[in-house]
């Protein structure tokens, strides 16, 4: 046996790699496939100044200055007014919904009391539930109204232009008014946990039996393929729920995240959520060869639903085919379900529009679940 350096057997080793690479076609897909995603997302969907926001008016009066302050606001490219809420109480639905991220409440004599000096109050109240998706919009409010008016207080009405503010802008920030980063981020992390070990666990079940030799056990029975999915799933949901419990805790006692809506319905969300996660690893689990396998898939689901939900990013300043894959990833409408109970207050009416695309992706990972499910080895 040669102690010394074989080129033909080092580059030997090096074909065998690339060929073993080239056969694992998923692997070899990733190697690809990560890469184009990661510069597609960041290139592309990431936007931490999003802009356009939904917007919602109430209008009391309908005078000129009004319509003049409403145009900037459009042409500043930060709001989209969308509708005009009939009262305070569709005003605050919207709100409560997140329907609209802005709601801008103009009085009654609006116009008369800009031209009597009087500063009228304008009321601008936003959704800071994601302090970064309204920051950079409200920041700018002051600069917009004044610029609105300054083309039309001239003559006697040029005193109120610019050295005072014609409108007495407020502001008020709900649901977050101090603008916490924890009230924002740590409800979501129940979801990123969630989505990350609900997953990746049950992506390992099957896999895991198979490369045991145990999975031909589970063969010779004659056990259902929903019957095998589902007696796997219900120890992973015990895990899921004591994962939740651990954050609300910590969420409550060290951060101080409030919890303003029904416990019990947040835990039922929370059950929905991590049974659409638990599907969608089982049906990981089935497809993948190895674990190896399912870890890939796991990580290639993480990605997106890390970047396209409106965890890391504002989820209303990604471009509409990024905002429509998101609207796909269970993580995104949990996001909206979670900080919807613990900071708003929401019910089950409010939640149900978040609630259905969660059943519906369970449903549907269900069914390719079964379709998948090997009764054979082959």
């Amino acid at each position: 046996m040669s102690a010394g350096l074989s080129w033909s057997r080092w580059v030997g080793i090096m074909l065998k790699e690339f060929i073993q690479l080239k056969r694992d076609r998923l692997t070899f897909g990733m190697i690809i496939g990560i890469p184009v995603l990661q510069l597609i997302l960041f290139g592309f969907a990431i936007n931490s100044d999003p802009k356009r926001l939904p917007t919602a008016v109430l209008l009391a009066d309908h005078g000129y200055y009004e319509r003049s302050i409403l145009w900037a606001l459009k042409n500043s490219g930060y709001f989209r007014i969308e509708r005009e809420a009939r009262d305070e109480a569709e005003a605050e639905d919207l709100l409560a919904r997140g329907e609209v991220q802005f709601v801008i409440t103009v009085p009654e004599n609006f116009t008369r009391g800009i031209a009597r000096g009087e500063r009228p109050a304008l009321l601008v109240e936003a959704d800071a539930t994601d302090p970064s998706a309204t920051g950079n919009a409200v920041a700018a409010l002051t600069a917009i109204a004044r610029g609105a008016l300054a083309r039309d207080l001239q003559g006697t009405l040029g005193r109120l232009n610019p050295a005072a503010d014609a409108v007495d802008l407020r502001v008020h920030r709900r649901y977050n008014p101090e603008g916490a980063s924890q009230y924002n981020i740590v409800p979501g992390l129940m979801g990123v946990i969630l989505t990350m070990t609900m997953i990746l666990m049950t992506g390992l079940a099957m896999t895991r039996e198979r490369e045991r030799g145990t999975f031909e056990n589970l063969l010779a029975t004659p056990a259902l393929p929903i019957e095998v999915m589902t007696g796997k799933i219900v120890p992973y949901i015990m895990i899921g729920l004591i994962q939740v419990t651990i954050v609300i805790g910590a969420a409550q006692l060290i951060f101080g995240v409030p919890l303003l809506g029904s416990v019990p319905l947040l835990y039922l969300c929370v059950f929905l959520f991590i049974a659409a996660n638990l599907t969608l690893g089982i049906t990981f689990s089935s497809i993948a060869r190895n674990q190896l396998q399912a870890m890939q898939m796991t990580f290639f689901f993480f990605l997106p639903s890390m970047l396209l939900s409106g965890f890391m990013f504002p989820f209303r300043g990604m471009p509409d085919w990024a905002q429509a894959i998101g609207q796909v990833l269970p993580l995104t409408h949990f996001l909206h379900l979670v900080r919807g109970i613990m900071l708003k207050g929401n019910t089950l009416a409010e939640l149900w529009p978040n609630i259905w695309p969660i059943l519906a992706f369970t449903l549907v990972m269900i069914a390719l679940g079964q379709l998948v499910y090997r009764k054979t080895l082959d």
